[in-house]
C-alpha cells in the first residue's frame, strides 16, 4: 500500500494541546506519510526569488522530495521558468493548481495570463488560478481583474478558473466571486495574532464567511501555515511545536470535514523577509536545503 492510500487514525479537534515534541513528531510523520492534499510549491533556491530565473533541472529536483506526500501543488507564476513547474509535475503523478501573478506591471501580467493560457491548453493544469491577492495588495482594479478572469475562461474550457485571495475578500468583491468557478480562500490566523490554541477555530470561521460568499460554489482553502522561527505576530508565536499543532489540528479538521487544503509552504525561501520581516524565511516543511524540518 502506498503513502497515499495508506490509512491512519488521527486525533481529531484540539487534541494537540498538551502534547510533547516527540509526540507531535509522531502525528506529524503519520499525516505526512498518508499523503496530504496539497502544497504551495516553490523550486526558487537560496539567493533566487522571484524574477530569477529557474530551470526543468531545480523544478524536478525540488519536486521529487515532495512527490511521495502531496496530491497536488499550487504554483504561482508562469513565467521566467514557473510555466515548467505543471508539466513537471504532472509527469510524476501529481494534480496542480496553475496561477498566473497578477500585479502593477500590466506587461508583465500580459505575459502571465499568455503563460497559464498555454499552460492549460497543454493540458498540464486541474484548476487554473488568475491573481494573488491582488484585491488585498490593490495591484489592479477589480474591473482589470474581471477582464482577466473573463478572458482566461472565454481560453480555456473544461477546466475550473478561480481567484485566489484572503478569505474575507470574496465578501467583499461580490462580483470577483461570481465569476470565479473555483474559491481560492487564503486563510492565516497567525497573520491575524491569533494564539495557537486558538487557531483552528479562527480558521474555521475563515473558510465558513468563505464558504458563505461563494453561494454554494466549491471552496479550497489555498493557503495556510505557521511558521516555526521568528518574531511573533501580537498572540501569534512561531515556534517548532506550534508549528507542529498547526499542521497536525489543520489537516485532522481537513480529514474529517472533507476539505482541500494547500498548506504553506514547500520550502523555506530567504527572499520572503523582504516582505513579511524574518518569519518570512521559516513556513516551510522542508528548509531551503530541502531536509525535512519536522518528525
Amino acid at each position: 500500500m502506498s503513502r497515499r492510500e495508506s490509512k491512519t487514525n488521527f486525533l481529531s479537534g484540539l487534541e494537540t494541546t498538551g502534547l510533547g515534541k516527540s509526540e507531535l513528531d509522531s502525528l506529524f510523520l503519520q499525516l505526512l506519510n498518508s499523503g496530504i492534499h496539497g502544497i504551495s510549491f516553490s523550486a526558487y533556491l537560496e539567493n533566487q526569488g522571484p524574477g530569477s530565473l529557474i530551470t526543468e533541472e531545480q523544478i524536478e529536483e525540488r519536486i521529487k522530495v515532495i512527490k511521495p506526500y502531496v496530491k497536488w501543488v499550487r504554483s504561482f507564476s508562469c513565467v521566467d521558468g514557473n510555466e515548467l513547474i505543471p508539466a513537471v509535475a504532472k509527469k510524476h503523478g501529481i494534480k496542480t493548481l496553475v496561477g498566473a501573478w497578477i500585479g502593477t506591471d500590466l506587461e508583465k501580467n500580459e505575459s502571465e495570463i499568455e503563460g497559464i493560457i498555454n499552460v492549460a491548453k497543454a493540458g498540464n493544469a486541474d484548476i487554473v488560478a488568475i491573481g494573488n491577492e491582488v484585491m488585498l495588495r490593490g495591484d489592479v482594479s477589480e474591473e482589470e481583474l474581471i477582464k482577466y478572469l473573463q478572458r482566461v475562461k472565454l481560453e480555456v474550457t473544461g477546466i475550473p478558473v478561480g481567484y485566489v485571495d484572503a478569505y474575507y475578500e470574496f465578501v467583499n468583491y461580490p462580483r470577483i466571486t461570481n465569476i470565479c468557478d473555483v474559491v481560492l480562500a487564503n486563510c492565516y490566523p497567525f497573520w491575524e495574532g491569533y494564539p495557537i490554541e486558538h487557531a483552528l477555530a479562527y480558521m474555521k470561521n475563515m473558510y465558513h464567511l468563505a464558504v458563505t460568499a461563494a453561494r454554494g460554489k466549491k471552496v479550497i482553502i489555498s493557503e495556510t501555515g505557521w511558521p516555526d522561527k521568528g518574531t511573533p505576530d501580537r498572540a501569534a508565536v512561531p515556534s517548532y511545536e506550534n508549528a507542529l499543532k498547526y499542521f497536525i489540528d489543520a489537516y485532522n479538521w481537513a480529514k474529517e470535514e472533507n476539505i482541500d487544503i494547500f498548506y504553506f509552504s514547500s520550502f523555506d525561501e530567504s527572499w520572503k523577509v523582504d516582505a513579511e520581516g524574518d518569519v518570512g524565511a521559516y513556513w516551510g516543511l522542508w528548509d531551503k536545503n530541502g531536509n525535512l524540518k519536522y518528525g
